[in-house]
Parts: structure tokens; sequence; C-alpha cells
């Protein structure tokens, strides 16, 4: 089955609503000891877009920084009122993809995670399932995103650059 987009999400309170437009480029299933403990779960799932494809339908949500495992920080998009994570922004892109909480899509069934990460820290009682590839820490983006997601990616790269490049200046 093929997910059908647009998709609507937001936050508990309904303050904060947002639409993917597109299919992500990726969704990854996080089960790092930093997301367990940011998130009071065994693990987050994140549907990695260019911001520029996340059209927020509501108010805006408070960009709050916040420390990461990295050392680099991320920028996680909340409610300003019911304080729910809707997305995040991390420094290797910073506001230019974000890794969209699945949990607050309307259908949150739409985006299997296409990944396991850091799974060499997963709770035990957590079953990963078959078919769907697990590593133990990160992965090579080349060798399990679709074509498709790689050529976005591409088409992205100069203004991560730019980015990247402003960020530099200013350290």
């Amino acid at each position: 089955m093929t997910p059908r987009f647009p998709a609507e999400g937001g936050c508990d309170c309904r303050t904060v609503r947002y639409r993917l437009e597109t299919a992500p480029l990726f969704v990854n299933c996080c089960h790092c000891r930093w997301c367990q403990r940011e998130t009071g779960s065994a693990f987050v799932i994140n549907a990695m877009i260019e911001s520029d494809r996340v059209t927020v339908l509501g108010a805006p949500p408070e960009m709050v920084p916040t420390p990461s495992a990295s050392g680099q920080g991320q920028t996680i998009a909340r409610c300003p009122k019911c304080r729910i994570a809707l997305w995040s922004h991390y420094a290797g892109a910073g506001p230019l993809v974000s890794f969209v909480r699945v949990g607050t899509l309307d259908d949150p069934d739409l985006l299997p995670p296409d990944v396991h990460i850091f799974t060499a820290t997963k709770q035990p009682w957590v079953l990963l399932p078959e078919g769907t590839p697990a590593v133990p820490e990160y992965y090579e983006r080349e060798k399990l995103w679709p074509a498709e997601s790689l050529k976005r990616r591409e088409a992205l790269r100069p203004r991560i650059e730019a980015y990247l490049a402003t960020r530099h200046k200013g350290a």
C-alpha cells in the first residue's frame, strides 16, 4: 500500500496543525538512549522531509533549542500550549529538513519505519519486525534510501551546504 499525501497532523490541543505535502524522504525508528529519554518511550519514529514540504496550518510552533547526543543540539518544534513535540531540526541540515514525529500524524499508520537505528541500545523487550532493516547504530543512506529520495536530497544539498557555511562563519 502506498501512503496517500498530503497527510495532516498536529498536537493534542489542535493549536498547531501541519500538512506533509508529499511522502517523506525516509522514515527511521530510533532506539538510542537519547530519544528514549527525550520521548519517555522505547523509541521515536521520525519521518525526514524537506521543510518546505511541511505546511503549518494552525498556529506556528515554538522552536525550542535542545541538547542532542551529537553535542551540536537540535531545535524542536513544540506546541506553545500543550508542549507536544511535532518535529525536530538537527545540525546536519538545520531548518531545511524536518524530522516529523510520526505519532503526531492524524493517521500514524501511514508511515511505518523504513529502518530501525541504534538498535544496540534498544529496550530488550522490543521485538523488531522481520523484513525491516535494523542497524546497531546509524546506516549508509545510499544503501537504504530509495532512488527518488536520494535524488531529492541531492537537489537539496546546495542549500544544506550554504546553510552549514553560514553556521561555520558564526562559530
